[in-house]
């Protein structure tokens, strides 16, 4: 069974990664990365949510960045 801990750990480690790929991508700025992190803590929510409620991302932008972070975590790197 894996730990309270151990599962923070990873969906942070996610959401680093996918907000990484989003600042990489200059489809959102460290402020907004940051502000949707903040917010994250609270409401509960997955950081794409957030920030396709904010209007800062399209629904469709989110699903191509995880279809990129996807193939990121299983060795294979997409050139933009």
């Amino acid at each position: 069974m894996v730990s309270e801990a151990e599962l923070d750990r990873v969906l942070t480690e996610q959401n680093m990664m996918l907000g990484k790929i989003l600042l990489q991508e200059n489809l959102i700025s460290p402020v907004q990365l940051e502000q949707a992190l903040s917010q994250q803590n609270y409401r509960c929510k997955k950081l794409g949510e957030l920030l396709i409620e904010q209007e800062i991302i399209s629904a469709r932008q989110l699903e191509q960045i995880l279809e990129k972070q996807y193939w990121q975590k299983n060795g294979f790197w997409l050139i933009s």
